[in-house]
């Protein structure tokens, strides 16, 4: 006989059980999704961490290339670096090759070239000893001797002049009149020399004030006071004005010119002077800025020469083909690039190898080893390879190596005009050298107090510069100026005059 309820009721227990499982697994669902909630706002939290790790991690890499900054590797002044390496003790070598020891060095002997007899102001015979130590007498052979020459200073006097100043009276209006110094003769307590040599001493030698008061006293027995001292540079520089002027005309005329700029400071304000140098000529400007307008003052509006300088902005006005980088400036950003890792290590070394190689092609064209055409084809596979690298490094994940190579693509027909040109150097060093004596003087003192004081920095730069090009004498030049202003007469000039400088700077 069929059971009825024992039939049904197994559904029943089946639906149930289904039920339970559901519930059972809507209640796994809940937990797995509070889970993953609970997870989704981990993974949140633990990718802020990551991205703040990852700003920590470019900060301290930031700051450590700061930290590792220092003069082979950007523009900083050797002075600056932070941890500057002692330079190694260089072992003293004789001409015989043998360790020589430490000490005194020994009194050069006389020149080879003596001054001619009439040109000597004493003679003095050294006759041979007399007994010899053996007791018998010595016989002087007096046609042949060893002449020895000896240079003193002697004693200096100021030679002083007085001028007498007679007044008198007019007979028919009574105006009293007085008289005056003859024309040329400075006002003052200095002569034209005297007035030379004090801006010399302070423009050319960079003797403080103090200093050249000084020496004025201890070695020329001529006591003057400070003001003294200010007034004999402003007449100088008034002296020096138009030659300075014809020299900046000459140097915006020139093809090839190189030019820098380093900072300044006038009554603790910081202003920049400017320098422009070419084969025979330099000139320095100071402007109260660094700007473009400051550039074209210094080269002029209308320059067409050929301009070597650094990358900055200032110059690039002046269109990149008729442009030089300095590669002293690119080597130190390989420098940079190449303490960086990954890639950017790689590229850097790879430029800084590229560059020693076209420096030793470049040295073997300037000593006449190699020609200009074979210099041209040696060096065409680097120039290739640079550029190409300069392209990785623009496409590597290194922004700051990114940026830099960038920016150096921008100018690369700047990079190799030294290559199609003769006369053009591949560094900017001859304006740096041509500024370093005034980094030098600024660094002992406290910059100019005035516009008067400017005009006197930049003017006895130029001129101190020019003659140093020339092979003249700045004191000569300074006081034949200051001749020709007092008597109203042409100024000298600065610009090259003479056959034999030409050839000379050739040679």
């Amino acid at each position: 006989m069929f059971d009825f309820f024992s039939s049904s009721s197994k559904p029943q227990q089946e639906l149930q059980q289904l039920r339970q499982l559901v519930a059972e697994l809507q209640a796994s669902n809940e937990f797995l999704r509070q889970e993953n909630t609970s997870l989704r706002q981990r993974l949140e939290r633990l990718s802020g961490i990551e991205e703040e790790n990852q700003r920590l991690r470019e900060r301290i890499e930031t700051l450590a290339e700061k930290t590792r900054t220092n003069s082979r590797n950007s523009s900083t002044a050797p002075s600056q670096d932070p941890h500057r390496p002692q330079k190694k003790r260089r072992k003293i070598v004789s001409a015989d090759f043998t360790r020589r020891k430490a000490g005194p060095a020994k009194e050069s002997t006389p020149p080879k070239e003596l001054k001619p007899v009439e040109e000597v102001d004493h003679l003095y015979d050294c006759i041979a000893q007399e007994p010899c130590f053996c007791g018998g007498r010595v016989e002087v052979n007096k046609t042949h001797y060893r002449r020895e020459q000896q240079y003193e200073i002697p004693q200096v006097e100021p030679e002083i002049t007085e001028f007498r100043i007679f007044s008198g009276e007019c007979v028919e209006c009574g105006r009293s009149q007085e008289g005056h110094r003859p024309p040329g003769v400075p006002g003052g307590m200095l002569g034209i020399r005297a007035l030379a040599q004090t801006a010399t001493l302070s423009g050319d030698y960079q003797l403080s004030k103090r200093e050249t008061q000084r020496v004025l006293a201890d070695s020329f027995g001529i006591k003057v006071s400070l003001g003294t001292v200010s007034n004999a540079e402003a007449q100088v520089s008034a002296a020096l004005a138009v030659p300075v002027e014809e020299a900046h005309t000459y140097v915006q005329q020139q093809e090839r010119v190189n030019a820098d700029e380093t900072s300044h400071r006038q009554a603790g304000k910081k202003q920049w002077l400017w320098v422009a140098v070419t084969t025979w000529v330099s000139v320095f400007l100071i402007q109260a800025s660094r700007s473009t307008a400051a550039a074209k003052k210094l080269l002029g509006e209308t320059f067409k020469g050929i301009l070597g300088s650094d990358r900055y902005g200032a110059y690039n006005w002046v269109d990149t083909i008729r442009r030089q980088l300095c590669w002293a400036h690119l080597i130190r950003d390989f420098i940079k690039i190449s303490e960086r890792s990954g890639a950017a290590k790689r590229i850097g070394n790879t430029l800084l190898a590229h560059a020693k190689r076209m420096f030793k092609l470049w040295y073997k064209l300037r000593d006449g080893t190699i020609t200009r055409k074979q210099f041209q084809d040696r060096l065409l596979p680097l120039r290739k390879s640079i550029e190409r690298l300069l392209e990785e490094g623009v496409e590597t994940g290194d922004s700051t190596t990114a940026g830099t190579c960038q920016n150096i693509l921008k100018f690369k027909a700047a990079l190799w005009t030294f290559v199609e040109q003769e006369g053009v150097e591949p560094t900017n060093n001859a304006a740096e050298r041509a500024i370093r004596p005034y980094v030098l003087w600024r660094r002992k003192s406290f910059g100019s107090q005035s516009e008067r004081g400017n005009r006197f920095i930049e003017r006895m730069c130029t001129v101190k510069a020019t003659c140093r090009q020339q092979s003249r004498d700045v004191l000569d030049f300074i006081t034949e100026a200051l001749r020709a202003h007092l008597a109203g007469t042409p100024a000298p000039s600065l610009l090259p005059q003479r056959s034999d400088q030409i050839q000379a700077k050739a040679a």
